[in-house]
């Protein structure tokens, strides 16, 4: 049956039988996974620099900071630093004890 067809007998738009349309074919599943960075990929490199910022890891990943974000949040991975690691706050500055 055409769109005008339908759209005929329903008595609907054509326009309306053609979103209809369109909206199905556009919920299909991917048969692929989307992500551009691996988990274990990610997980290993999180592991070896704890607390790097989101810019290193993207640098050393071949990805944008925006690519590691959703990827950690994906993973449930909470970056807060240690600032005693920290490589911009010096020892003496820190309120945390030793």
């Amino acid at each position: 049956m055409t769109f005008a067809g339908a759209a005929e007998f329903y008595n609907l738009s054509p326009t309306t039988i053609q979103n209809w349309k369109r909206r199905v074919h556009s919920k299909t599943t991917r048969q692929t996974k989307p992500y551009k960075i691996p988990d274990d990929v990610l997980l290993n490199d999180v592991k070896e620099y704890p607390d790097d910022y989101q810019y290193e890891r993207a640098r050393r990943l071949n990805c944008s900071k925006t690519g590691i974000y959703h990827a950690l949040k994906r993973l449930g991975i909470s970056q807060k630093k240690d600032l005693r690691a920290s490589k911009s706050v010096s020892d003496e500055k820190s309120d945390i004890p030793q």
